[in-house]
């Protein structure tokens, strides 16, 4: 019936803000329907004596108008990341409730499809025009977990001030450390140059948590940093700050009235260099592709030194090894340099692999990550650890807890998966996290 246009009796006009007018007048847009058919959505109503409706339209979303009422028609359309804001903004705007539910769950899908973050931003930008909350949510966590790649990114330049913000006060920012990050928006800072205020500039360093900057870049801060001059008192009671946590015990900070163990400054977010992670990786999974990619993105931005030379372990991208041993800090102040452990990271596919290891595996597959010395004496040092998803070499899709050392590996076949891999192809980071309670 949509297609043929046989017995239509309702013209719809499309109209954008600038009118979208032909050199004849008319408007470019139009489509013949059937009053039955669109009657079920009150918005298409039309009084009987009425042939025609307008309807208002953005320009950039009229390609998919068509498709839209075909829709309604058929219950069938595709969706690609290029339309699903408009169709949902659409089914939105005229109350079609399954189009509207089903678009909404396909923004998971398709963010990982854009490697230059254009896509990401528009869909953000867009949901919080419309205040839909979940989907910002959505958004915001899925750059935050690949933040490095966003930094690579043509979307990097084109960051609002907000959207930065709102990266640096999360816990789940994944970085190689603080001082990439520090160092990354310094940059970003730098770029913009005279378009945002002192104010504005001294208000997102203060999100970047000098405390979990490592003590050896804390030290050349100083002469490193490329606004220091700009924001000495900012940063050097930053950095007082940062001392302070690396060379005293929490006891002795606890009695400081001026220190709070609830500031965000003491939590860690996911920090992925050395020593702190380790990878193992799949059958299916080229480590070597991602070894390349996050150093060409990592190059792009600054040089970093001999500190992040050894950023990925040598592991050979065909290895069947499903078991990695190394060793960190109790925790990342400099007091505990010294004092280590040693952990071991499995990955388990198979019961035989469970139950060699002594571990009942509920179901496969699944990471464990444990200590294999005493953990420290100290009862105020908890470890919070992290298992991450990499996917196809690409991009992070999963980040999890350890629950009593194991984590159950979410794959496409559970409805938890964050956002989609293809054929599960996973490269694992065990992340280890400490932090005060």
């Amino acid at each position: 019936m949509f297609d043929s246009g046989n017995g239509c009796d309702l013209q719809i006009l499309v109209r954008s803000a600038n009118g979208n007018r032909q050199e004849d007048g008319t408007l470019e847009v139009s489509i013949c329907a059937h009053k039955l058919i669109l009657s079920q959505f009150p918005l298409f109503n039309a009084p009987e004596v009425n042939t025609s409706i307008t309807v208002n339209i953005s320009q950039s979303c009229q390609p998919y108008f068509s498709s839209f009422i075909r829709y309604i028609y058929t219950r069938k359309i595709d969706v690609t990341f290029s339309s699903v804001q408009c169709l949902h903004w659409m089914a939105s705007k005229f109350g079609v409730k399954q189009l509207m539910e089903d678009t909404g769950r396909l923004f998971s899908k398709v963010l990982p499809e854009d490697a230059s973050f254009l896509t990401q931003l528009s869909i953000y930008k867009y949901a919080e025009e419309t205040g839909d909350l979940v989907l910002q949510e959505n958004c915001i966590q899925y750059v935050a977990w690949n933040y490095q790649n966003l930094t690579g990114s043509p979307a990097w330049a084109k960051l609002s001030v907000e959207f930065i913000g709102a990266l640096l006060a999360r816990s789940d920012l994944v970085v190689p450390d603080e001082y990439f990050l520090l160092q990354t928006v310094e940059s970003w800072i730098t770029d913009k140059g005279n378009s945002i205020s002192l104010e504005t500039q001294a208000d997102l360093l203060n999100r970047i948590r000098f405390p979990m900057i490592p003590a050896e870049k804390l030290y050349e801060l100083e002469s490193n940093s490329s606004l220091y001059s700009t924001h000495k008192q900012i940063y050097d009671e930053n950095m007082l700050k940062a001392f302070q946590f690396n060379v005293l015990l929490f006891s002795n900070l606890l009695s400081n009235p001026n220190f709070n163990k609830d500031d965000d400054d003491y939590q860690p977010r996911i920090y992925t260099a050395t020593p702190w992670s380790t990878v193992i990786g799949s059958l299916n999974t080229s480590l070597k592709s991602v070894q390349t990619q996050y150093r060409s993105s990592y190059n792009q931005r600054m040089q970093y030194g001999s500190a992040y030379r050894n950023y990925y372990p040598t592991v050979s991208p065909y290895s069947q090894t499903t078991t990695k041993t190394f060793s960190t800090p109790v925790h990342n102040s400099l007091i505990f340099k010294d004092n280590k452990i040693n952990w071991e990271a499995n990955v388990f596919k198979s019961q035989y692999e469970c139950s060699n290891r002594g571990v009942h595996c509920r179901s496969l597959p699944m990471a464990r990550l444990i200590p294999r010395n005493q953990l420290p004496q100290q009862s105020n040092i908890l470890f919070r650890n992290r298992l991450l998803l990499l996917c196809q070499g690409k991009y992070i899709c999963q980040v999890q807890d350890f629950k009593l050392n194991l984590a159950h590996i979410i794959e496409n076949g559970t409805q938890f998966l964050s956002y989609p891999c293809p054929d599960d192809q996973y490269t694992y980071r065990f992340v280890v996290r400490p932090e005060y309670v």
